[in-house]
């Protein structure tokens, strides 16, 4: 799948989920990770050093962010709502920003608004914001081998 991705956080709480977030961005070749609304001091602890090779953005505000999405990208939101579509059923969009909710509050009615798409990833309970953002960048990561493998074959014929 031709395209790119960056990933993020809103209103997230925990250091520690930004730094796995980020490592696994890297894993995936994301093109960058952001936050907004960030609450707390900003302190470096990548033993990686993935700063290197993946950009980190902050928002300071909901506006700021909307107002910087790249042309043609699409913003997926990760949540659990009942209109949400099942990961499993989801087609990547070739430009996307997916946005994760607060490790305790998730994603806000008004900024899932502004979502053109929302997935919701498998079980009954919310889990931990850096494994979701890891699902979602793997699952986006197995359907576009996937992809390639079909393109192959039917090359090939």
């Amino acid at each position: 799948m031709a395209g790119y991705f960056g990933i993020g956080i809103y209103h997230n709480k925990c250091k520690r989920n930004i730094g796995t977030l980020w490592r696994s961005a890297q894993l995936f070749e994301a093109s960058h990770v952001f936050t907004v609304l960030m609450r707390y001091k900003w302190m470096p602890s990548d033993t990686l050093k993935t700063w290197r090779n993946v950009p980190f953005f902050h928002h300071d505000t909901l506006n700021d962010f909307i107002r910087n999405l790249p042309m043609d990208c699409v913003l997926v939101g990760i949540e659990l709502t009942d209109d949400a579509i099942d990961i499993m059923e989801f087609v990547h969009p070739k430009r996307a920003i997916y946005l994760l909710g607060a490790e305790d509050s998730g994603v806000p009615d008004e900024v899932l608004a502004q979502c053109s798409k929302v997935v919701r990833l498998p079980g009954k309970r919310s889990m931990n914001v850096s494994t979701a953002g890891t699902l979602i960048m793997y699952d986006r990561y197995v359907k576009s081998m996937k992809q390639r493998l079909i393109s192959n074959v039917n090359e090939s014929i």
